[in-house]
C-alpha cells in the first residue's frame, strides 16, 4: 500500500451503487417466492413457518456477527467473493430436496383445453364416504358417483396423473383433492403446482363470490397416512429435515454479504469525512428489487411451459438467483474499503443493548420494531400463497412487491417535510396505522388483482415508520452508537421478530385461515398502536443541550460553584450520555 493512498469517491460511490443495485436483483430472484416453491414440493404453512422463521434467526445473529470479525480483518473483498459463490452454490442445493409426492412424474403442457379461472373443484367425501360436489362449483361440475370421473369431467385431468392416494383425517370427515390454482387458458395445471393437493381441509371456504375454496394453509399432502400437521414421518426425512439442511446453510453464506459491504463503504467514507454521501445511496437496492422481481416473474411466466416437464416451476428462482450472484463477482472484486484499520471497540453491540436496557424509549421502540417484524413476517411468508388462492400469477406478485418499493422511493423526497410536520412520534404511528389497515385488507381479498390497491400503502407502512425509527435512533444515540444501534434494531429486534411471527404464523394459518392470521397481526398492531402512542409522550424525556448556552458559559470567566456546576454537567452532555442517570440528578 502506497504511502498516500488515493481516495476516489465519486468511482467508490459508483461502484456501490452498482452492487446495491445487483444485490436487489439477486435478493429479489428468490426471497419472495421462496415459500412458492416449498407450497410446491408440497410442505403444509406449519414446516413452511418453521422453515422461515429458521431462516431469519440465522439471519438475525450470524449477519452481525460476520460483520464484526470483518472488521478485524483485512480480507473484505475476499469475503464478499466468497459469500457471492459459497451462496449461489448453496442455493442450488435447495433443488435437490425431493417433494413430498414421489408420484409426481413429467406430463405434457398441451394434454387438454382451457379451463375458466373461476372453476374450482371441492370434493368432499363424508363419514359415509359417499362422494358429493358443492352447488357453488358452477356449472360444468357433475355429481358424479366417481371421484375420479367428475374430476375428469369437471377440470379435464387425465385420471393417470391423480395421486395415488387421497386419505387424511378430519374430525369424522374426509377432505379430497382440491384444484386450486386457476388454469389459465390454452395450458393445463402441472403435477408440480399441486404440491398441496392431497390434503385435509379444517377449515371453511375463504375464496369469496361462492367458490367452494378451501385455504391452502389449512391444507397438508397425505401419502397413506395423516402424520403429524400433515407431514408423515417419511416426508419428514424426506423432505423436510433436508430443506432445513439446505436453508441453513445457504443463509450462513449469504446473510454476511450486504452488512459487511455497507460497514466497508462506510468506513471507506468516513476516513475522509464522507459519511453524508452515504445515504444517498439507499434507493438503488429498491430499485434493483423492483426490476428483479418483476423480471423474475416475467421469466417464469415465458418458461412456464418448458417448466411442466422437468420440475417444479420454482426451479428459474434459484438459477435466476445464481446467475445474478455470479454476475455480482466484477463488481465485488473492485468494491470500495477502507485503506487502513481503524482501532475501535469491540462491545459496541453490548453498548448498544446497555443503551435500549437503560433508556426506556428505547425499549419500547425496540419492542415496536420486534412486532413490526412479527407482523410484516405473515405477510412475506402467506401473501403470495394468498393471492395465488384468487388466481394470481407470479407476474401480478411480482408487481404488487415492486409497486410498494417504487412508492417508497417516490415519497423518499418527503421524508423530512413528513418527519417535521408529523414530528417522529405522529410519523411512526401513521406507519402503524398503515400496516395494520394492510393486514386488514388483506384478510378480504377478492380477486386476483385486489391486493394491488393496498400496495401503495407500503410507502408509508414500511418507508416512513422506518424512517420514523431511524431518526429516533440518532436522537437517542450517545456519540459513535448510532449506526450499532441501528444494525441492533434492524438485526436482532425486526430479525427475532421476523423469525417468531413465522413460527406462530404458520400454526395460526394452519388451525384456522390465512384472512384469520391478517386480521389477528391487525389486532395486535392495532392495540401496541392506542398503547405506544398512550405511553409514550408519558416517558421522561431528557433535556436537550443548549450548545450556544454551552459556549457562552465556558466563555465567561465567573467561577461561582453554580456555574461551575453548570458548566460541568454541559460539558458532560455535549461529550456523551452514556452516564445520564447521574448527570441529570446531579444537574
Amino acid at each position: 500500500m502506497s504511502a498516500n493512498p488515493q481516495w476516489d469517491i465519486r468511482r467508490a460511490l459508483g461502484v456501490a451503487g452498482l452492487f446495491r443495485v445487483v444485490c436487489g436483483v439477486r435478493e429479489a430472484a428468490v426471497s419472495p417466492f421462496l415459500t412458492l416453491y416449498l407450497r410446491q414440493l408440497g410442505l403444509a404453512a406449519p414446516w413452511v413457518g418453521v422453515l422461515m422463521g429458521t431462516r431469519h434467526l440465522v439471519a438475525a445473529f450470524w449477519a452481525p456477527f460476520c460483520a464484526f470479525l470483518a472488521r478485524s480483518h483485512p480480507r473484505r473483498r475476499a469475503l464478499l467473493v466468497g459469500s457471492l459463490l459459497g451462496s449461489a452454490g448453496a442455493s442450488l442445493l435447495v433443488l435437490l430436496v425431493p417433494p413430498l409426492d414421489a408420484d409426481l412424474g413429467p406430463r405434457s403442457c398441451h394434454a387438454g383445453p382451457s379451463v375458466t379461472p373461476a372453476l374450482a373443484v371441492n370434493v368432499t367425501l363424508t363419514q359415509e364416504r359417499g362422494w358429493s360436489l358443492p352447488a357453488e362449483s358452477g356449472a360444468g361440475i357433475s355429481h358424479a358417483s366417481s371421484f375420479r370421473k367428475g374430476l375428469v369431467e369437471s377440470a379435464q385431468e387425465p385420471s393417470g396423473h391423480l395421486p395415488r392416494s387421497l386419505v387424511g383425517s378430519g374430525e369424522g370427515a374426509w377432505t379430497a383433492s382440491e384444484v386450486r390454482h386457476p388454469v389459465a387458458a390454452g395450458r393445463e395445471e402441472a403435477p408440480w403446482e399441486e404440491g398441496a393437493s392431497k390434503v385435509v381441509s379444517t377449515a371453511r371456504p375463504s375464496l369469496a363470490g361462492g367458490t367452494a375454496l378451501a385455504s391452502p394453509a389449512n391444507v397438508s399432502v397425505t401419502q397413506g397416512d395423516s402424520g403429524t400437521l400433515g407431514l408423515s414421518p417419511e416426508g419428514l426425512l424426506r423432505t423436510f429435515l433436508p430443506c432445513v439442511v439446505s436453508l441453513v446453510f445457504w443463509e450462513l453464506l449469504a446473510a454476511p454479504l450486504e452488512q459487511v459491504a455497507d460497514d466497508s463503504l462506510f468506513e471507506y467514507l468516513d476516513a475522509v469525512d464522507a459519511t453524508d454521501r452515504h445515504r444517498t445511496l439507499w434507493a438503488w437496492k429498491p430499485l434493483g428489487t423492483a426490476a428483479g422481481v418483476c423480471g423474475i416473474a416475467a421469466l417464469v411466466e415465458q418458461l412456464d411451459c418448458s417448466l411442466k416437464a422437468s420440475g417444479p416451476r420454482g426451479v428459474v428462482y434459484f438459477y435466476g438467483y445464481a446467475l445474478v450472484s455470479v454476475l455480482a463477482l466484477p463488481v465485488s472484486t473492485v468494491f470500495p474499503v477502507p485503506l487502513c484499520r481503524r482501532r475501535e471497540p469491540s462491545c459496541k453491540t453490548s453498548k448498544a443493548l446497555s443503551l435500549v436496557e437503560g433508556d426506556p424509549r428505547l425499549l419500547l421502540l425496540a419492542i415496536t420494531v420486534f412486532l413490526v417484524g412479527a407482523v410484516t413476517s405473515t405477510t412475506q411468508n402467506f401473501l403470495f400463497w394468498h393471492m395465488q388462492d384468487h388466481g394470481s400469477s407470479e407476474l401480478v406478485m411480482g408487481f404488487s412487491v415492486a409497486l410498494g418499493l417504487l412508492g417508497e422511493v417516490l415519497l423518499h423526497p418527503f421524508r423530512a417535510t413528513l418527519l417535521r410536520k408529523l414530528s417522529r412520534l405522529g410519523t411512526l404511528g401513521l406507519g402503524l396505522g398503515c400496516l395494520s389497515g394492510q393486514l386488514l385488507y388483506y384478510s378480504f381479498l377478492w380477486s386476483w388483482w385486489s391486493v394491488l390497491p393496498a400496495q401503495v400503502l407500503s410507502a408509508i407502512s414500511h418507508g416512513a415508520l422506518w424512517w420514523a425509527v431511524g431518526a429516533s435512533l440518532e436522537d437517542l444515540a450517545t456519540p459513535g452508537m448510532e449506526r450499532p444501534l441501528s444494525a441492533m434494531f434492524r438485526g436482532h429486534f425486526y430479525g427475532g421478530g421476523a423469525s417468531l411471527g413465522s413460527f406462530v404464523g404458520g400454526f395460526v394459518a394452519r388451525h384456522f385461515s390465512l384472512a384469520v392470521l391478517y386480521q389477528a397481526g391487525c389486532a395486535v398492531l392495532g392495540l401496541w398502536l392506542v398503547l405506544f402512542l398512550s405511553v409514550q409522550p408519558r416517558l421522561p424525556q431528557e433535556p436537550r443541550v443548549s450548545y450556544s448556552k454551552l459556549l457562552v458559559v465556558e466563555a465567561s470567566d465567573t467561577s461561582d460553584s453554580e456555574q461551575g456546576t453548570e458548566r460541568d454537567c454541559l460539558v458532560k452532555a455535549s461529550l456523551g450520555r452514556s452516564h445520564r442517570t447521574g448527570q441529570n440528578s446531579a444537574c
